[in-house]
């Protein structure tokens, strides 16, 4: 059910968000064995929540599952990782939670990712496995493999996740349901677990475009807490979505259209473009020559970040503690060596290398200087085109373990979502059919729709064309 219609069942009397908390219990017990999207909930204080319920609010009575790198007060928040899984458990709300508790949504449940959402598969969860529902012997995405897998199982009705490279659209695609990043400023970072903090953006992951505008529309906004967060004002991003698309311009890039993507991939995406023309848009061939260096450059930015944000995990602030180091300095060894999974460490590893003396300059400044390249190509776009259309990922969701010796391979399946976070411009994953891949029939295909930056409500009213 979509978001408008749990709330039109509310005011009717036809259910009430007690009863639906209780179902949702039900059917994550009766369901997510199989698929292990959540990591915990807490079904009493969600019901509590409910008998308090102010169901004139835009989202008053709703449950919405939560990524578990956003801190949501007195519940835990492990990022999928060892380190805080034990005895952590969070003193405040993210502001996305409390924006969320303002418009009446009741945060409900922990969802799996990879560990400190460094991964593309969800493999990486130090907790336990997540399956997707469309095909439990396929990878759901990542890193907010456990907010698309539950919505796609229909043990959540929308849930949030956060996108540093294509965390939330290829999960989203991967999984069959809609995926929106915001714009970099868009929606305040505050309470969420930093991984590399000039990408990271928390966003919806939905079953309806129109559900994922509902939910932008009550977390987005300026935030003091956040000195990344934008001072400009938020549009009503859902009475827009029934303009359709014509006279609009689309560009589709050929750098997205090359030798690595699927060839199912490819025809569905087309024939989702050629609906769009049908409806009135104008289909633009466009160039982002900067495309093949995306990969590169992210690898760099992100573990650098990374690097820096990581070492606050120490053994003594909070979380895991080693047990009887020699000194403090065989502490932080243990606690890290014990605590991080080896993405983690390989990604630490990296990011202090690239920022090491002698190393900066070559690595991490010259990949700042290709990032602005990057913004550059996007930027020209924009002036000619008012979204660009693409695939999401080269393939469909992989079988489980393929890439568990190959991170390389894992990494270059965000190859048409990194640039994005590199430019800091909104993206949206829509579902666009079904196609076969490596012996799994009827996987999940998704279509990126990219905007300009606070470009969203132009995005989810081509999204919601798509959609229709």
């Amino acid at each position: 059910m979509t978001l408008s219609s749990l709330r039109q069942q509310f005011l009717s009397g036809e259910t009430t968000p007690a009863a639906l908390l209780r179902q949702l219990a039900g059917d994550i017990a009766a369901r997510d064995g199989t698929t292990g999207a959540y990591l915990s909930h807490d079904l009493e204080t969600a019901l509590a929540e409910a008998e308090k319920a102010d169901l004139s609010l835009p989202l008053g009575g709703i449950p919405i599952g939560i990524k578990d790198n956003i801190n949501v007060l007195g519940q835990p928040c492990t990022c999928g990782s060892r380190f805080l899984s034990e005895n952590y458990t969070s003193p405040y709300d993210a502001t996305v939670i409390r924006k969320l508790r303002a418009a009446g949504a009741i945060p409900f449940g922990r969802l799996n990712q990879d560990e400190f959402a460094m991964g593309s598969s969800t493999e990486n969860s130090a907790l336990q496995t997540t399956r997707n529902p469309v095909a439990p012997d396929r990878i759901p995405g990542g890193s907010s493999g456990g907010s698309a897998a539950a919505v796609a199982d229909g043990t959540a009705i929308a849930t949030l996740g956060s996108d540093t490279g294509g965390s939330i659209r290829q999960p989203a695609s991967h999984c069959g349901v809609v995926g929106l990043k915001p714009s970099y400023g868009r929606v305040s970072r505050y309470g969420l677990v930093a991984f590399a903090s000039s990408l990271d953006q928390i966003g919806p992951l939905t079953r309806s475009v129109e559900d994922a505008a509902r939910i932008l529309q009550a977390i987005a906004g300026h935030d003091p807490l956040d000195t990344t967060s934008l001072d400009e004002p938020v549009p009503d991003y859902v009475s827009g979505l029934e303009e359709g698309v014509a006279g609009l311009k689309l560009g589709v890039p050929k750098e997205y259209f090359g030798e690595g993507i699927d060839p199912g991939v490819r025809a569905k995406v087309e024939a989702a473009i050629q609906k769009l023309a049908a409806k009135g848009a104008e289909i633009v061939e466009i160039s982002l020559p900067n495309t093949s260096h995306a990969v590169a450059t992210y690898y760099i930015i992100a573990p650098a970040e990374a690097s820096s944000n990581l070492s606050r995990f120490d053994g003594i602030r909070y979380g895991r503690r080693a047990a009887n180091p020699s000194d403090i300095l065989d502490l932080y060894k243990k606690s890290r060596e014990q605590g991080f999974g080896p993405e983690v460490k390989r990604r630490i590893i990296l990011g202090t290398y690239v920022l090491s003396s002698g190393y900066y300059d070559a690595y991490y400044g010259r990949a700042q200087k290709v990032r602005a390249l990057i913004r550059r190509d996007f930027e020209d776009a924009f002036r000619h085109v008012d979204a660009i259309v693409s695939p999401v990922a080269p393939a469909p969701a992989r079988r489980l373990g393929t890439c568990a010796d190959d991170p390389l391979q894992e990494y270059l399946s965000d190859i048409f979502t990194l640039s994005a976070n590199l430019a800091g411009i909104p993206g949206i994953s829509v579902p666009c059919g079904v196609t076969d891949f490596d012996g799994g029939t009827n996987l999940p295909v998704g279509l990126q729709i990219l905007g300009p930056h606070l470009g969203e409500a132009t995005l989810l009213r081509v999204a919601r064309a798509a959609e229709a």
